[in-house]
């Protein structure tokens, strides 16, 4: 993916990485941030619980 963020000077080549995985049987995500967030029963829930913390981070209101 070829393009600028908004704190990027320049427009750069970003790659997108899977953000979920399981472990265990459980899934979990991973931030920009480093961190692996979880353990959640399932895939659906850990995508949920995904937005909702990037809306967390961002400073906007969190709809489910």
């Amino acid at each position: 993916m070829f393009g600028k963020r908004a704190q990027d000077l320049v427009e750069t080549t970003h790659f997108r990485a899977e953000r979920f995985s399981t472990v265990n049987g459980f899934y979990f995500f991973s931030t920009r941030e480093k961190t692996l967030e979880g353990p959640f029963a399932t895939r659906e829930e850990a995508e949920r619980e995904s937005r909702a913390y990037v809306s967390r981070v961002s400073g906007r209101q969190s709809y489910r």
